[in-house]
């Protein structure tokens, strides 16, 4: 019987082969499965409800002909279930990417978009690009929980931005020389909040006199907040007039302020769960050992990498993060590196935001840093630098499970390496 190979991203073929790949067009209350052998025949196409009883027996129908792999366009969610049964089946599972299912759907005739197609296009996708398919988180439950976390305060992170941009706007609405005190973050820290939450607004403010302002604000405050309270004032001094509306949005500034400081709380309470769970995982101390990474950077490297066993090399982990030059070659009018558009974004951010840290404090990443700024690179340039040799010995202590060590000599022009 002829069979076929599952593609490692970034790796060669793996010895372990398939006779049945299953395509599976995810849905909340039922899927459309269907399965394919190694010549394009149909061994099954039909609805599947989510019931953990039907989908189990589809699968251990199929197993019959041999080793089954079972390809989602959703692992997550509602694709979370059907992943969970064909492992407990004993089925091989992979994840089909949204962008890479919309490329390979134009490559087939007809325009239209039904369930069985898109069960059919996973299926064949699987079956003749293998290359296109990527792993599915393994059974981990400290992964699985980090994801559920992780999700959680990114929601928490988009709604405390909301709430500060809605602050924002109410301010430069009744008193724009005063929202422009609060520059940068400055809007987030807790004394300010605090300020707005006691006070109200300018009118508030105004009533209140500088004094007792000034008091409260030392009685919320670890630094002296004397600075800030002047140039409060000194906003204040700036507009006499009072604009239609300022008492009702007097009336919502506190509340916004209270909703922003508890969703920092909340979002506090998820880093502390977060640690709490990352200290039963052992990669996780291996990567906090390594300067610039820090508990939720570590979180974001382990969520979309795991283990770093579906990579061979460094440079297959880089390419996959998109922290890796791409070459362009066309002729003689196009030639040379660029940066890179695509990759994981989630997990190029992580990268780029730990190396930037480092930049700040590690002696060794700031010297680098300093050598590509010299060398006529811009900040961004120098960081992904920086972050590219750093990935180097991130996956060095991934895959031999060791801590980070420091070189003790640093080389001019090659990159060191920096984990035993």
């Amino acid at each position: 019987m002829l069979r076929f190979s599952l593609l490692r991203l970034g790796t060669e073929p793996r010895a372990l082969q398939f006779a049945v790949v299953i395509g599976l067009d995810v849905g909340k209350t039922a899927h459309h499965a269907c399965a394919l052998d190694p010549e394009g025949n149909k061994l099954f196409d039909k609805p599947l409800p989510q019931d953990e009883t039907k989908l189990r027996e589809l699968f251990t129908q199929l197993q019959n002909h041999g080793e089954v792999l079972m390809v989602v366009d959703q692992p997550n969610t509602i694709g979370a279930l059907p992943i969970a049964v064909a492992r407990d089946s004993g089925c091989s599972v992979a994840y089909l990417p949204g962008l890479a299912m919309r490329k390979a759907a134009d490559l087939y005739p007809g325009k239209s978009k039904t369930d069985a197609r898109d069960a059919f296009i996973i299926a064949d996708t699987a079956r003749t690009m293998p290359h296109t398919l990527r792993q599915v988180d393994r059974d981990n439950e400290v992964l699985s929980a980090l994801k559920v976390l992780a999700g959680f305060d990114e929601d928490l992170a988009h709604e405390t931005t909301r709430a500060l941009n809605r602050i924002r706007s109410l301010l430069t609405q009744i008193h724009p020389a005063l929202e422009r005190v609060f520059v940068g973050g400055s809007l987030a820290t807790g004394l300010v909040l605090d300020l707005l939450e006691k006070f109200s607004g300018p009118t508030g403010l105004k009533n209140a006199g500088r004094s007792r302002v000034l008091r409260f604000a030392r009685s919320h405050s670890r630094r002296d907040p004397e600075a800030l309270i002047d140039r409060i004032f000194a906003a204040l001094g700036e507009q006499t007039v009072v604009v239609p509306a300022t008492a009702a949005v007097e009336l919502v500034i506190p509340r916004v302020a209270g909703q922003v400081k508890e969703l920092k709380q909340q979002r506090a309470t998820v880093a502390q769960e977060v640690e709490a769970m990352l200290e039963d995982f052992p990669l996780a101390g291996v990567l906090m050992s390594m300067p610039g990474i820090g508990i939720k950077t570590a979180a974001q490297i382990l969520l979309n990498i795991g283990d770093g066993s579906a990579f061979e090399t460094p440079g297959h982990l880089a390419a996959y993060a998109g922290i890796a030059p791409v070459t362009r070659r066309s002729g003689t009018s196009i030639r040379g590196e660029f940066p890179a558009r695509s990759g994981n974004k989630r997990l190029k951010n992580a990268l780029f935001y730990s190396a930037w840290v480092a930049s700040n404090h590690d002696p060794i990443s700031k010297a680098y840093y300093d050598r590509k700024r010299a060398e006529g690179k811009r900040h961004n340039a120098a960081v992904i630098c920086l972050a590219r040799r750093r990935c180097n010995v991130i996956f060095a202590m991934l895959r031999d499970g060791t801590y980070y060590q420091p070189p003790s000599i640093v080389p001019t022009h090659e990159p060191a390496a920096l984990a035993a």
